[in-house]
């Protein structure tokens, strides 16, 4: 089971697309999200920090009306993720993606026709991570019982935590600004830096 941001996406063209909603350049944007991020802070507080004071949910609201929606293609996954989840899903195993993403992110995960037997998104299911809740989710809709189950992901607080509380195992991957900065508290079964290394090492083990 994969997360979808910073595992299977880049959320490259997401912080680019805020950055041009908020008047600033990208690199800006950039700078800020790593900052917060590096005080533990929820990366919106990025946003927050343009324009103090922001409803970020409003904001977004405020983007969808004008025709500036989530949008996502092939270009949006990292290099590996296509032929990585189809080595995975050649070895037999099930392949699920959820993660933290709005409806629309969803649907446009469908589109790309990945390779994988079922994508939900944390809108869909009403419950989000880093919510227990979510992965009693996961448990209830993959296959096999919780100790069966591989969740990856990047971000050790949404991820990997939660996951391992509901029983699951757990691979950090690392990248993205998260994955990267905090890899040395992970506290995972694995930790990888491509979907093409996960292959990799379930395939030799089924």
């Amino acid at each position: 089971m994969f997360d979808i941001g910073e595992t299977l996406t880049s959320d490259t063209r997401y912080w680019a697309d805020w950055a041009t909603w908020l008047g600033v350049p990208n690199h800006t944007m950039s700078a800020l999200v790593g900052a917060v991020v590096a005080q533990g802070k929820d990366n919106a507080d990025a946003i927050r920090l343009i324009r103090p004071g922001c409803d970020v949910p409003a904001e977004w609201a405020a983007r969808q009306a004008s025709g500036r929606d989530e949008y996502l293609d092939e270009t949006d996954l990292y290099p590996d993720v296509r032929d990585g989840l189809q080595q995975l899903k050649d070895a037999g195993l099930w392949i699920g993606v959820a993660g933290n993403q709005n409806v629309r992110a969803g649907e446009l995960l469908r589109g790309l026709k990945l390779p994988v037997d079922a994508v939900a998104t944390s809108a869909e299911w009403g419950v989000a991570k880093p919510n227990t809740a979510f992965f009693d989710r996961v448990c209830e809709w993959a296959p096999g019982e919780p100790r069966e189950i591989l969740y990856v992901g990047d971000h050790p607080a949404n991820d990997i935590t939660p996951a391992r509380a509901v029983g699951l195992r757990v691979a950090h991957i690392r990248r993205g600004p998260i994955g990267l900065l905090q890899q040395d508290s992970a506290g995972a079964d694995w930790s990888i830096g491509s979907i093409a290394e996960l292959a990799e090492l379930l395939v030799a083990a089924t």
